[in-house]
């Protein structure tokens, strides 16, 4: 379990990034796997998440999770929507009591809190997500609800800039769109470049002028701490877990 250091101080709210730690799955998701959408026993992922629903103090109904696309869309939760299946990939609330969660195995998890109209929020920001402006999309979401936002957030546990090789055409992707992404890639070789993710993401927030820290793990390299879908696929596992963040209002 980890926190922010900023977030932490906000004394009506409650929020933490799971590791994979504690739990009831076994196997390939040994530990606290929260992905619906793995092929883990459903009876342990749902055990799983009542853990986590315990350890929020949570009620219950009261944890949202997204069906994440990797995606830019943004979906406020409201009285309304709360109960129906969310296809999104960052939603936020003002509502107190539910929890909004987002899963992850490598991509980074963006855990957020607007002070003034006690807006919370969480982003499930893989490459695609952020290169298509998820990051910009939630906080665009927030100022229709306040324009002058006040906003603090954190960063949670990714894949690292030294695990996370990728092939020319992904790097050519990056460059057509701005050449001022050359900045996220340092040579592998001939033929691979390795992409910082946490630092691509965590530039989007600047951008945004948004307040944040880091939680600064990395998934791929911490294998008794997290899940990470490219060190399962290096090791021709078929299958891997998903490790959960959760914020919620008190």
């Amino acid at each position: 379990m980890y926190y922010s250091s900023k977030l932490i101080k906000f004394k009506e709210l409650k929020h933490c990034f799971f590791s994979r730690k504690g739990g009831f799955s076994k196997g390939l998701y040994k530990g606290l796997n929260c992905g619906r959408g793995s092929r883990d026993n459903k009876k342990n992922i749902l055990r799983n998440i009542e853990f986590i629903k315990k350890k929020m103090k949570m009620k219950s109904s009261k944890l949202i999770l997204m069906h994440q696309t990797h995606s830019n869309k943004v979906t406020k939760i409201d009285k309304i929507n709360c109960k129906k299946r969310i296809f999104s990939d960052a939603i936020i609330t003002q509502m107190k009591g539910i929890g909004l969660g987002v899963v992850t195995a490598d991509c980074v998890p963006i855990l957020l809190y607007e002070k003034e109209k006690k807006i919370i929020g969480c982003i499930h920001a893989g490459w695609k997500g952020a290169f298509l402006g998820i990051i910009k999309n939630t906080i665009s979401k927030i100022k229709k609800i306040n324009p002058n936002c006040n906003i603090v957030a954190s960063v949670g546990p990714c894949i690292g800039n030294k695990n996370y090789e990728i092939d020319l055409k992904f790097y050519y992707k990056f460059i057509s769109k701005s050449k001022k992404n050359k900045k996220y890639f340092t040579y592998k070789n001939k033929h691979k470049k390795l992409f910082n993710l946490r630092k691509f993401v965590a530039d989007k927030l600047l951008e945004q002028r948004v307040n944040f820290d880091h939680v600064n793990r990395d998934t791929f390299r911490e294998k008794n701490n997290f899940f990470s879908y490219r060190r399962s696929t290096i090791l021709k596992q078929k299958d891997y877990g998903r490790c959960i963040s959760v914020i919620r209002l008190i």
